[in-house]
């Protein structure tokens, strides 16, 4: 689930569009909040969702599930997420899928700096919405300003 939302920038309410049907076509429609948006799912994304699914003996619909074969719960990710971060010693207090959505767009910004086609990607209806996930700290500020050269 972390690796799909972070190949892919879904929202985790998002987790249940990944079906066996969307890795085989290597995209997945998602209506949402009154909106419709395609989630495209990288070639290797996909041949890793196809291997769990065939490990979970899942053959069509939902990749992710319970044990019991129920939906995975918003509440069920999180505490997956906050487990494996204890134990590769991440603050469990600094740890929300949301962050992989963030570094999604943060990443995808760095490598194309269209924020137009990241906002899209995202499914937000307005650029400031996105920007939001883009914003920089004095820090970073302050290193891109030291890159530009300008003073000798």
């Amino acid at each position: 689930v972390m690796e799909t939302i972070c190949a892919t920038g879904i929202r985790v309410g998002e987790v249940p569009f990944i079906t066996v049907e969307a890795a085989c076509r290597g995209r997945t429609d998602v209506a949402l909040k009154g909106k419709v948006r395609t989630i495209f799912l990288p070639d290797r994304l996909c041949r890793r969702l196809l291997q769990y699914a065939r490990k979970q003996k899942i053959a069509s619909g939902e990749i992710f599930l319970t044990g019991g074969g129920k939906r995975l719960s918003r509440t069920q990710i999180w505490a997956e997420m906050k487990r494996l971060c204890r134990a590769a010693g991440v603050a469990a207090g600094k740890v929300f899928p949301h962050n992989l959505r963030h570094l999604f767009a943060r990443t995808f910004y760095r490598a194309c700096q269209d924020v137009v086609k990241l906002a899209d990607i995202l499914g937000h209806s307005s650029i400031e919405t996105t920007r939001i996930y883009l914003l920089t700290t004095g820090t970073e500020h302050l290193r891109q300003l030291e890159r530009l050269g300008l003073l000798c």
